[in-house]
């Protein structure tokens, strides 16, 4: 509607100038000529309209490149930053698994530990449903996390790391997290060389915490054995208009 005003207080003025030429070219001319002058004018009239119309739409097509589509969360930043804040934990702690190194293992599982228990969890109760889903991989992963800080064997810790992952999976889909893409990952030989482990990975790059840089079979040979699986992706994009 505001461009057809536009439009209009550009075209209006001109055609009632127009008209006045028209009036007195009338005025002063006899037959064929007057009436040529005319239609040469209206001519004029509907060209400055088609000129204001369509090229006014087509400079407004043209006026640069669309923004990029915005992501559309339909949690709140406070549920999303807490399992960003969760997964980041657990993203340490794989690394930690990644070069054998228990201490980093255990410095990063008592942080995630501890995002655990700040995870908000209360927005997702007004759905029944969801809220008694998600409380089982919740509280199996919170128990498979202890195994992991108690247990003195990386052997008995990578066991419960591959649970651990699977709960906190479960728990992504459950509550369909969209903050972020998550990478399902899987080596195909990460128990006794032919059985299967999964974990977590913000990136589609490989680093096996199961075999990683110091096997005593493989060395470090083996980091980048397995693959992505899965995605975790509930992100929704909108275009910008």
């Amino acid at each position: 509607m505001k461009k057809v005003i536009e439009i209009l207080g550009i075209v209006l003025p001109a055609l009632i100038i127009a008209l006045g030429i028209v009036r007195i070219f009338v005025k002063n001319t006899k037959g064929v000529n007057g009436l040529t002058m005319l239609f040469a004018i209206l001519l004029l009239a509907v060209g400055l309209l088609q000129f204001f119309i369509f090229g006014n739409k087509k400079s407004s097509n043209n006026s640069g490149p669309k923004p990029p589509p915005l992501a559309v969360s339909k949690h709140s930043e406070a549920f999303n930053k807490s399992i960003g804040s969760l997964l980041s934990a657990y993203y340490d702690m794989t690394e930690g698994f990644v070069n054998w190194d228990t201490a980093v293992i255990s410095k990063a599982g008592d942080n995630l530990k501890f995002a655990f228990d700040s995870l908000n969890l209360d927005e997702i109760k007004k759905d029944t449903l969801i809220y008694q889903t998600a409380l089982d991989p919740y509280n199996n992963a919170k128990n498979e996390l202890e195994a992991i800080l108690a247990d003195p064997s990386l052997t008995e810790k990578r066991g419960s790391l591959n649970i651990l992952s699977d709960n906190i999976r479960n728990l992504l889909v459950i509550v369909k997290y969209d903050g972020a893409k998550v990478y399902w990952q899987e080596c195909p030989m990460a128990f006794d060389g032919d059985k299967p482990g999964n974990w977590l990975s913000k990136t589609k790059d490989v680093r096996n915490p199961y075999l990683g840089t110091k096997d005593p079979k493989y060395g470090n040979s083996m980091l980048e054995c397995g693959g992505p699986k899965d995605t975790i992706n509930f992100i929704v994009e909108t275009s910008v208009q």
